[in-house]
């Protein structure tokens, strides 16, 4: 089983901060070539999924990285607590409907396992239906490649420190002040609980359809490693214009 505390949430210190953007603005302008041929060619869908703790950069990541992208081709979708409507039927009710279609790129903030990960750490949800979850889950996203569906499954990994400071940053900055919520503190208690749910929830994923473990503490670093990853998997794809 991993453990996410021997991870480092910070880059290799031989690399550096210039370096880094630049070629990130690189990658970017990549990014927008390939994206349009893989928008044009219609074969597959591109499906990213970004989870972390509170304040980890799931919005920044998807404003900075994905900036470079034809929003025509792109679909960003948040899943937060469950309406009545969404709790009245099955958890993955409301996640299959914004599975991109071919040819788009859809961007999950949160995502289906945020139906791990709350009620493991508050107990809402019996063991052993916590339990099958992992497999169904496993079978949902094996599925969804069985259909043309390439996920990437990022995991934004920050210290417990950064959090912290982030939160702190939240309610002093007037810009970010609306983004902060009680629960935020009230879910810091919770730190160890989240993450030994997360080793269980990377360690037990598909191994065709890995974690990505994002050292985040530093946001240029994230927005680089997501970027060089967005990059590589559309090249794999060596989309064609029809």
């Amino acid at each position: 089983m991993i453990e996410l505390k021997k991870k480092p949430t910070s880059p290799d210190p031989d690399l550096k901060k210039k370096h880094a953007e630049k070629e990130t603005e690189q990658l970017k302008e990549e990014i927008f070539i390939l994206q349009n041929k893989f928008y044009a060619e219609r074969k597959h869908g591109l499906l990213i999924v970004l989870q972390g703790m509170d304040a980890a950069g799931k919005d920044g990541t998807i404003r900075h990285v994905f900036s470079c992208v034809n929003p025509m081709g792109c679909t960003v979708r948040s899943f937060k607590t469950p309406t009545g409507e969404e709790a009245s039927h099955d958890y993955l009710w409301r996640v299959h409907p914004h599975v991109p279609a071919k040819g788009m790129i859809g961007i999950f903030n949160r995502s289906h396992y945020e139906d791990i990960l709350f009620p493991s750490v508050h107990k809402t949800v019996e063991k052993k239906i916590l339990e099958r979850r992992y497999d169904a889950i496993n079978h949902f996203e094996e599925y969804l490649v069985d259909n043309g569906i390439v996920l990437l499954k990022f995991f934004l990994h920050i210290s417990e420190e950064e959090q912290k400071k982030r939160i702190k940053e939240r309610l002093r900055d007037s810009n970010k002040r609306w983004k902060y919520s009680t629960s935020d503190t009230k879910e810091e208690k919770f730190w160890d609980n989240y993450m030994k749910v997360y080793e269980s929830i990377i360690g037990r994923c598909s191994p065709e359809i890995p974690w990505l473990i994002v050292p985040a503490d530093h946001r240029w670093y994230r927005n680089y490693f997501v970027a060089k990853e967005l990059a590589k998997t559309l090249k794999t794809m060596k989309s064609k214009y029809p």
